[in-house]
Order: C-alpha cells, then sequence, then structure tokens
C-alpha cells in the first residue's frame, strides 16, 4: 500500500502569495485516483473546514482525513464520513494524564495570547493565536505552567500570510506524526511507501518522522531551517525539496506534493507521446 500525505493549507491548496499552476489541481486528483494511491489530508482544519476547501478548491475528497492537527481521524467511504473510534480511544490510553481544561485554567492569565474560537477547539485540542513579537515571552511562561505536566506537545507555529503566531496543546499521542503514523499501520504501509508534503512549522513532526518528506517550494524559512538542521542530525532522513520545472510545474502548493510524490516513486508522471502525429 502506497500512501500519499498531505498538508492542506499553502501545501495542498493554493491559498498563498505564490501564483499557483492552474492545471495543477486535476492533475493531483487525476493521478491519485487513476493510480490507486491512498490520499490523506493531514490538516488543521476540522471536517468543515475541510469540506469547505473541497468545494472551493477542488480537491479531491481524501480515504482519510487526520484532521483538527492530527487530534481527529475520519475515512471517506462511499461518500460518507466514518468518524474512527479507535483513534479516540488509543490518545485515551496513550495520555491518561492529558487534561484540555486543566491546560485551559494554567495558561488563562498568560499576556499575549488568546483563545481560538470554539470551532478550533475539542477533548485533544486546546488551541490560541499569540502576538508573534511576544512568543518568546509567552512561550517561556507556558513551559513553566505547562510543559511535560498533562503528557501533552506544546506546538508554536507562524503563519507568514496572516501574520498570527498559532499555539496549539495536543495529547503527545495525538499529533499530525502520530495520526499518519497510526492510518500507516492500519493500513500497512511501511513508512517508506509514505509520503508526506508540509510547507510550515507544525508539519516538522510527520516530515523528520522517517516518513519520506517533501516540502513544497512555497515553505516557510522556519520550517526549511529547522528541516535542514534534523537532516544534519539524521543523515538517514528523506526530504525532499520541491524546486519547480517538473511537467512544466513551478512547485509550489499542489505542484510541489505532485513533484514529489514522483520523485519518490508513489505516483508515477502520465507518458507524454511525442510522437508526431500520422
Amino acid at each position: 500500500m502506497k500512501i500519499l500525505a498531505t498538508d492542506m493549507d499553502r501545501t495542498l491548496l493554493p491559498n498563498g502569495s505564490w501564483k499557483a499552476d492552474e492545471e495543477a489541481i486535476e492533475l493531483f486528483n487525476e493521478l491519485t485516483t487513476k493510480q490507486e494511491v491512498l490520499v490523506v489530508y493531514v490538516t488543521g482544519r476540522n471536517l468543515a473546514l475541510t469540506e469547505n476547501a473541497i468545494r472551493e478548491y477542488g480537491v479531491r475528497y481524501p480515504d482519510v482525513l487526520c484532521g483538527d492537527v492530527g487530534t481527529s481521524i475520519r475515512k471517506y467511504v462511499n461518500g460518507e464520513w466514518q468518524f474512527d473510534e479507535g483513534w479516540i480511544s488509543h490518545v485515551r490510553h496513550a495520555s491518561p494524564a492529558w487534561d484540555a481544561a486543566t491546560i485551559r485554567d494554567a495558561v488563562s492569565g498568560i499576556a499575549g495570547m488568546r483563545e481560538q474560537e470554539s470551532e478550533h477547539q475539542n477533548p485533544f485540542k486546546q488551541s490560541y493565536y499569540v502576538e508573534h513579537d511576544k512568543k518568546d515571552a509567552v512561550l517561556k511562561q507556558v513551559d513553566e505552567l505547562v510543559k511535560g505536566k498533562f503528557d501533552e506537545v506544546i506546538i508554536y507555529s507562524f503563519d507568514s500570510q496572516d501574520g498570527k503566531g498559532l499555539l496549539d496543546f495536543l495529547p503527545a499521542s495525538a499529533t499530525k506524526q502520530t495520526a499518519l503514523e497510526y492510518v500507516a499501520e492500519e493500513f500497512g504501509a511501511a513508512k517508506h511507501d509514505v509520503v508526506f508534503c508540509g510547507d510550515s512549522g507544525n508539519d516538522i513532526f510527520p516530515l523528520t518522522a522517517g516518513f519520506c518528506g517533501v516540502l513544497v517550494r512555497n515553505a516557510d524559512e522556519q520550517l526549511v531551517e529547522n528541516v535542514t538542521k534534523a537532516m544534519s542530525e539524521n543523515p538517514d532522513l528523506k526530504i525532499y525539496f520541491a524546486k519547480g520545472g517538473f511537467m512544466g510545474l513551478e512547485g509550489y502548493y499542489t505542484s510541489g506534493v505532485i513533484e514529489g510524490a514522483c520523485h519518490y516513486g508513489v505516483l508515477a508522471a502520465p507518458r507524454i507521446d511525442a510522437s508526431p502525429d500520422r
């Protein structure tokens, strides 16, 4: 089983400031459908926002959705979403000290951060906006109040398009990385048969977890630096940096996903018949 997993915003979706190849999404849909690759979206979006993106951009439905930064998993079967209750049981067992409400109380007095809207929260996800110029002070206080107490991971990323700092508290067992590992194991895929594509800070974990990683050409500088550092510390990591020029595509967004997937052989580029018409 070969798996193509990808972040959505500014990775699969062309919703950044870089110019997108107009034909890329249609090509992605065609290649993944015809070649019967298992497609997984690994995203910070919840279900409603994922469906909005599918309608707006015309990307196909995934076979599996690891949503809410990996804290929820759904399969798309016969036109319907099936919630994975086994994932919930797994996380509760693996992270028994996790308590979103207690974390919320612990950080309520920190200046420079505010709680995100209710639709961005769930029992395994407590999320905040952070004033980016105050992030060092905020994260220092967060570490003092939370770190190591709740079987948690603390993930900070910067949305360069909106200028917002984003802070997620998640169970250590429920991240983009662990959700994708869970899906890969369920479908019997070895890590070298899984490609993961990303562009921003919270993609660092699946990119450096032993899958075949892809950074689209528009990846954030912060992520490029962190990935490059990880590669210097672990030469066995497989990470491809999309650069454009493949199949006439520029390498941004969906084009970078296609380029990276073909680089690893999870997708095969369509054959072009160069013979003259007769």
